[in-house]
């Protein structure tokens, strides 16, 4: 696949859905929780703990430490607890364009 296209869905789900998501579901509060939903992209701090630090051929799922499956779980039971919603929410649109990315590189 190109990789034009292939960023192109990868943040686009990063920074496009966020807002889309709190416009549809959390819209009396847009402002609030659309950027508590592009806080999610704070998960790529563990990419400072690799070396090299960006690399466009590395699969982000089971590679980086907050990327791991353990810490998927936790952001899906996050996501279960209501007070704890949106937060898990945004991790998991993270984990997302991440997982498509992933996919992508195979085409």
């Amino acid at each position: 696949m190109n990789d034009l296209i292939r960023h192109f869905i990868h943040y686009g789900i990063h920074f496009a859905l966020p807002p889309l998501i709190a416009w549809i579901w959390y819209r009396r509060s847009f402002k609030t929780a659309a950027l508590i939903l592009l806080s999610g992209i704070i998960l790529d701090i563990d990419h400072l703990w690799a070396n090299p630090v960006f690399d466009t051929g590395r699969c982000s799922i089971g590679f980086h430490t907050l990327h791991q499956w353990p810490f998927i779980a936790l952001y899906i039971l996050l996501f279960g607890i209501k007070q704890t919603r949106i937060a898990g929410l945004a991790l998991l649109i993270h984990i997302l364009a991440d997982t498509a990315d992933c996919l992508l590189m195979d085409f």
